[in-house]
């Protein structure tokens, strides 16, 4: 496994992009366009942090971005100063990258060209501790987690963001702000048919809401509850057949659920990994990853063709302590692990049959760092 240092000073002191190190790894030939963006989140002043990336997964150091917007951290928090997932977003075919600044209560808005970033726009984001963002087609939606929890919708046109009137929805949760690291709600995210908006609201309820859209994007009114199969619903995703796909950190689950037309949640299956706090979830060829920010590792899972899920390994992969959010590199074959406990991420090459191997690990990241992307 090769180890590479990039240097953290000029990383958190650099406000545009600083040009490429000569960090590159030796093994494996760059990929011109294809990055990884890190944000690194915290209190104080928000930055992207950029790598490129090989075609081998290997990364290299290339600058650092200032969002003109403040991080934050929940109350309790640790490793992921938001307690989220997809704080951090590409939209627009990789186009556009979306950053959430949970302490100035904004988004800020990149153009994306290749490894390249130009900041576009930084906007209200509609409520308070903005902590993840969805996006589907021109739609997209943020996820407040302050309070008591509001999601708020935006339309994605030429790389400009512009709130839609009328379009910020309460939760109605019962929140502090900032929020508390395991009450506050954790990712915002559309169905794959873009009916429904769903939120993960982790402990406060430990459910899901569940809004309708319409086809011109309009939010219903209010959301349908429904319980988790689990305590602390946390990150999810979408299989191939349009089941929810959860991680629940209650008793560290990966569960699954039908989407219904009238928005509630059919319980499909549940499994443990026995490990602690599986909180974070990214998925590749029909596998699934989900990081144990408790144990330092990723577990692996699959589904039968009914959408039940099955433990691979619980130990898939060793990170490091306080592992947290995930990125899988557009080809499948590369998965990136962010540890905001050690400030390090370690990227892992995805075999046929789900398994991970060690590709290397890029130590001296701020710790408490959140949010990943791969392009």
């Amino acid at each position: 496994m090769k180890l590479t240092r990039p240097i953290l000073a000029m990383a958190l002191g650099a406000g545009a992009s600083l040009g490429t190190l000569g960090l590159a790894a030796q093994a494996g030939a760059v990929s011109p366009g294809h990055a990884l963006f890190l944000e690194t989140g915290g209190s104080g002043a928000n930055k992207i942090l950029t790598y490129q990336r090989s075609g081998d997964g290997s990364i290299s150091y290339v600058g650092a971005t200032f969002t003109r917007g403040q991080g934050a951290i929940a109350v309790g928090a640790t490793a992921d100063p938001l307690g989220s997932q997809n704080g951090l977003v590409l939209a627009d075919n990789n186009k556009v990258l979306l950053a959430v600044n949970a302490g100035s209560n904004t988004i800020t808005v990149f153009s994306v060209n290749g490894t390249s970033l130009h900041r576009t726009e930084v906007i209200s984001s509609g409520g308070l501790f903005p902590a993840s963002i969805a996006v589907r087609g021109s739609n997209v939606a943020v996820l407040n987690s302050g309070g008591a929890g509001s999601v708020a919708e935006f339309t994605l046109t030429n790389g400009t963001l512009t709130a839609k009137a009328g379009q910020v929805r309460s939760l109605g949760l019962s929140n502090t702000t900032p929020p508390g690291f395991v009450t506050g709600p954790g990712q915002v995210g559309f169905s794959p048919d873009g009916t429904h908006l769903i939120v993960a609201a982790k402990h406060s309820i430990d459910a899901f809401e569940v809004f309708s859209v319409s086809g011109n994007g309009v939010l219903g009114t209010t959301p349908v509850r429904t319980s988790s199969q689990v305590p602390v619903p946390f990150a999810f995703s979408f299989d191939a057949a349009g089941h929810l796909v959860d991680v629940e950190a209650g008793n560290s689950s990966l569960s699954t659920y039908t989407v219904n037309s009238d928005g509630s949640l059919s319980a499909i299956g549940t499994v443990s990994d026995g490990a602690k706090a599986l909180c974070w979830l990214a998925g590749s060829q029909g596998f699934w990853f989900g990081s144990n920010a408790g144990s330092g590792t990723v577990s692996s899972f699959s589904e039968n063709s009914s959408g039940a899920p099955s433990l691979l390994s619980a130990t898939a992969a060793t990170t490091h302590p306080g592992s947290t959010d995930e990125s899988v590199s557009p080809d499948g074959k590369t998965l990136y692990v962010e540890s905001g406990g050690t400030g390090a991420i370690d990227a892992f090459s995805i075999g046929s049959t789900g398994t991970l191997s060690p590709i290397e690990t890029i130590w001296n990241l701020p710790v408490a760092s959140e949010g990943i992307a791969a392009s």
